[in-house]
């Protein structure tokens, strides 16, 4: 896919976001639109997968560790096709495959069961530390919150990513900046961010992450790279496409009304 195409599928995730967070009436869009622009260009240009075959062992594996951001993650695995598109209606409703959190047993091209912050990077080690061990060429990538960076477990991962050298390996920081509460700089500064992974042994960039060109790039480098693992600090805008939701704390994880809806619905075409 070109860079346009792929900004219009960011789009188009972007509405399933909106659609599916005011059918349910609660979820969190925040995060999920902040993010579209990654997982688009991760599902649509750059990652190895097969919708038809969810379990193929050579498949890069996406690691959702900002597990609350899931309805950006079912949407592009329904436009991918692991699912029908008319699924993404039954987002958090009883009996639905389609839950608040992602579960692996339950939704087809869930690679982890997300619920509590600041798994994800550890789990990614996992994986590609089992690609090592079995001789696999697949690559990992990892999509954490810098909320979830506040996190113990988060740097423990980062320091055996790179004890292990998992050049295998990327984590992508969706960096907008707020968590549920406030500004993380209010809350736990994270800065001087960039500096701290790199301190970790890691190869650290940063890029504007809506800007597609610079997704892809950073990726392709990160694939690239040898002897370490890499992360990409994806300085992002929370609510991003929908005017009244960006840098808006209050719809970190609250639904849109129908008004709401139809305003957000109409920017994003």
């Amino acid at each position: 896919m070109s860079v346009a195409e792929l900004e219009d599928v960011a789009r188009t995730l972007r509405r399933h976001v909106i659609t599916m967070i005011a059918t349910a009436g609660s979820g969190h869009p925040g995060g999920s639109l902040s993010a579209a622009d990654i997982v688009a260009a991760l599902y649509f240009k750059i990652m190895r997968h097969s919708p038809r075959d969810p379990g193929w062992q050579d498949r890069d594996r996406f690691i959702l560790s900002k597990g609350h951001a899931a309805p950006i993650l079912y949407a592009a695995l329904a436009e991918a096709g692991y699912f029908a598109l008319e699924e993404l209606a039954t987002l958090r409703k009883l009996d639905s495959r389609l839950q608040g959190h992602a579960e692996a047993e339950l939704t087809p091209g869930v690679e982890m069961s997300s619920g509590s912050l600041g798994m994800g990077l550890s789990f990614a080690v996992g994986a590609a530390l089992a690609a090592r061990l079995d001789s696999k060429a697949y690559h990992t990538y990892a999509l954490l919150s810098d909320g979830e960076c506040e996190e113990g477990q988060t740097w423990e991962a980062a320091l055996s990513a790179a004890h292990f050298r998992l050049d295998n390996l990327t984590a992508i920081i969706d960096c907008n900046g707020m968590q549920l509460s406030g500004w993380t700089r209010d809350i736990m500064n994270l800065e001087p961010f960039v500096r701290k992974w790199r301190a970790f042994g890691w190869h650290a960039t940063e890029i504007d992450g809506h800007d597609l060109d610079q997704i892809l790039s950073s990726c392709q480098r990160a694939k690239n790279l040898r002897g370490k693992p890499s992360v990409i600090v994806a300085r992002t805008v929370k609510g991003k496409g929908v005017s009244f939701m960006e840098n808006n704390v209050t719809f970190h994880g609250k639904a849109p009304n129908a008004e709401e809806t139809k305003r957000a619905l109409k920017e994003l075409e």
